[in-house]
């Protein structure tokens, strides 16, 4: 089965060094409370706020060994008064898991955003 996992985290500034540790975290933390391998991820759409163009989130993955993974940044839309300094991400995986045991990670300010699923 395919499943999607949604996450996000604020980060601290538009800073390459932030917007990467805050995108590792993010994507390290995805990864352990899902139990998974690279291996099992199809693909993973990231998202910045328009305030954060200091350096592309994917490369934070890149980094961290999805060498074989497609990614791909993009801009979030620019609404009024939307929380700044968000990066999000969209995983496609790979695995048996049924949706309920998916677990979908909001870090850092971002817990804001779905305090409905936020673990």
């Amino acid at each position: 089965m395919v499943r999607a996992i949604r996450g996000a985290i604020q980060v601290e500034a538009n800073d390459r060094d932030a917007i990467i540790g805050g995108t590792a975290e993010l994507v390290t933390t995805v990864m352990e409370r899902n139990e998974l391998s690279t291996d099992e991820v199809i693909s993973v759409l990231f998202t910045a706020t328009p305030d954060l163009t200091a350096e592309f989130p994917a490369l934070a993955a890149r980094k961290l060994g999805f060498h074989e993974v497609p990614l791909i940044c993009c801009t979030e839309i620019d609404v009024p008064g939307a929380l700044p300094r968000v990066v999000r991400l969209m995983a496609h995986i790979e695995t048996d898991r049924p949706r309920d045991r998916i677990q979908h990670v909001y870090l850092r300010g971002a817990v804001a955003l779905r305090q409905d699923i936020a673990q």
